[in-house]
């Protein structure tokens, strides 16, 4: 089973609050991924770096992350997950973020763990395995 790196573990690495490698260590036979929405993510932080300085090194934080890992894209796959998923938390009144559906229905649909800090969220949603990376 592989792994899908949601972006609040990409943050907690970049403000020292977690070693990246030191949670993918030993994990060799597992692949690691980030979805295109977590690469959004990112850069958009870049973007919103206010400071020259602070924008250059979030920049370089970031392309350095989308250099080590594959990024997923949506497909039909997802996009069919996303819905199914969407549908059913809405009756269920446990909707979650947008953008947490999304990277829930890449790891249900391709059958990865969504590694996170962010439990709340994707720990409401039925049939993902959540792996909780302290942060």
């Amino acid at each position: 089973m592989g792994l899908l790196i949601d972006s609040s573990i990409f943050i907690a690495h970049e403000r020292g609050r977690i070693e990246l490698t030191d949670v993918v260590r030993g994990r060799d036979e597992e692949d690691v991924f980030l979805s295109v929405v977590t690469a959004s993510e990112l850069l958009h932080g870049v973007h919103r770096a206010g400071e020259a300085g602070r924008r250059a090194r979030r920049s370089a934080f970031v392309e350095s992350i989308l250099a080590e890992f594959p990024v997923l894209p949506i497909e039909a796959l997802t996009a069919r997950t996303h819905a199914r998923l969407g549908a059913e938390m809405a009756a269920a009144g446990l909707m979650i973020g947008a953008h947490d559906l999304w990277l829930a229905a890449t790891c249900v649909g391709r059958g990865l763990v969504m590694a996170t800090g962010n439990e709340r969220e994707f720990g409401r949603v039925d049939g993902l395995a959540v792996e909780v990376w302290n942060t």
